[in-house]
């Protein structure tokens, strides 16, 4: 049986030991860090920065949500999802500003999901639409990185305040 002085050393161990693992955690500045850059490199179409920030099995949904019900017409992995980012950018532009609803970080710090909602420009031919979505995605910490598995997007009614 340990005695009282060594459970209280034992820990005070402990606790050292979790105290740098949380630290190097996922914090709520780096994650609106990541959302700043990943919006940045879009904005500016560095599709290579922007796609870069993402795991190897990310997953992109695009939804359509009414009061009524959500339908799914678009699901795809990163490569899907680079080339038909290449192909949209090709003949429109997008400016997108998006706006965090929460974050909540994991008791790990390694993983944070993300709501947010977004108002995209896109200007097509001459023709400028805005669409606005509300959006989800998980972060994760690997590597030393912060990177995204991937990300829903249920395209909803702009709002009249929205630009």
């Amino acid at each position: 049986m340990r005695r009282p002085d060594q459970l209280y050393r034992l820990a005070l161990i402990a606790a050292a030991l979790a105290g740098p693992a949380q630290a190097a955690g996922l914090t709520e500045a780096g994650v609106r860090r990541y959302l700043a850059a990943q919006e940045k490199a879009w904005n500016e179409r560095r599709l290579d920065a922007y796609f870069a920030g993402f795991t190897a099995d990310a997953v992109f949904v695009d939804q359509h949500k009414t009061p009524e019900e959500t339908i799914t017409y678009g699901r795809s992995g990163l490569a899907e999802a680079k080339a038909a980012a290449r192909r949209f950018l090709a003949s429109s532009s997008s400016q997108e500003r998006g706006a965090v609803r929460s974050i909540r970080i994991a008791p790990s710090g390694r993983t944070a999901r993300v709501l947010g909602f977004e108002v995209t420009t896109v200007t097509t031919g001459g023709r400028v639409r805005r669409v606005c979505a509300q959006t989800d995605q998980t972060l994760v910490l690997a590597g030393g990185r912060v990177l995204s598995k991937g990300q829903t997007d249920s395209i909803v009614k702009c709002p009249p305040s929205a630009p």
